[in-house]
């Protein structure tokens, strides 16, 4: 019996060995993962990838928009009235030529009121309705990087999960509870998990950013919005509203 024992020892251990992986890189580890496991891999890398590309996207639309904001709003407080804005603006595009449009339009559509009282409100209904589209396009693919935020650690579990599951399965099958052999099913499970906590944390951190220069650009169209009211509050009180046919071209 005591000469069997060696002989039994060394062949756990050459059988411990041909089990063994050689490889435990990460993409090693991803290679002898189980397909369910490559599977969220492979998903959640994905998901890290269109995270940094809705970061650079936002970034670029967003530094744009708020560019344009300060300049549109920089022009409005030099105007005097609100066809002087209007003659600036041109046919230029974004959201303040768009308010200033807005107004006038308005100002040409309440020609025949017998009275100016509601046109105020009137155009800061246009206004506000202006102010919400915009905000809308802005938050486009914000909603991603928030379903990414949340979900990407819960995903790299599952597969952590599943994973740790085949890792006992095998070690069933293998009747060895060998650290060696246990350790390196296990590492590919908990690299699932890796991925998913690098793909959320950053889309936490964009789309908290986001968020902070959407409220921002948010802001700027509102003090836009106020300028071109106070515009349209002075040429009513001078009464000096722009004349239909400059109203109907600027609206166009």
């Amino acid at each position: 019996m005591g000469r069997a024992r060696p002989a039994d020892a060394a062949a756990a251990a050459a059988a411990t060995a041909a089990i063994l992986p050689h490889d435990l890189s990460p993409w090693g580890m991803f290679v002898a993962a189980s397909p369910v496991v490559q599977a969220v891999m492979i998903g959640l890398a994905l998901a890290s990838v269109a995270t940094w590309t809705i970061a650079i996207a936002k970034a670029i639309e967003l530094s744009s928009a708020k560019r344009k904001a300060r300049e549109a709003l920089a022009m409005l407080e030099d105007a005097r009235s609100l066809g002087q804005a209007a003659e600036r603006v041109g046919f230029s595009q974004g959201t303040a030529a768009t308010l200033v449009r807005a107004v006038i339009a308005e100002t040409h559509l309440s020609a025949d009121a017998p009275s100016r009282d509601g046109l105020m409100d009137r155009a800061a209904s246009r206004l506000e309705r202006i102010e919400a589209a915009a905000g809308r396009r802005m938050a486009r693919g914000t909603g991603m990087l928030a379903t990414i935020g949340s979900t990407g650690p819960f995903v790299g579990l599952f597969g952590t999960v599943w994973g740790i599951m085949t890792s006992f399965i095998g070690i069933s099958k293998a009747q060895t509870t060998n650290l060696a052999v246990v350790a390196p099913g296990i590492a590919e499970a908990l690299l699932a998990t890796a991925i998913g906590l690098v793909a959320a944390i950053p889309a936490v951190v964009v789309y908290n950013a986001c968020t902070r220069a959407i409220g921002g650009h948010k802001a700027q169209l509102t003090d836009a919005s106020a300028a071109v009211l106070r515009l349209l509050s002075r040429d009513i009180d001078r009464r000096a509203l722009p004349r239909a046919t400059g109203a109907s071209s600027a609206a166009e």
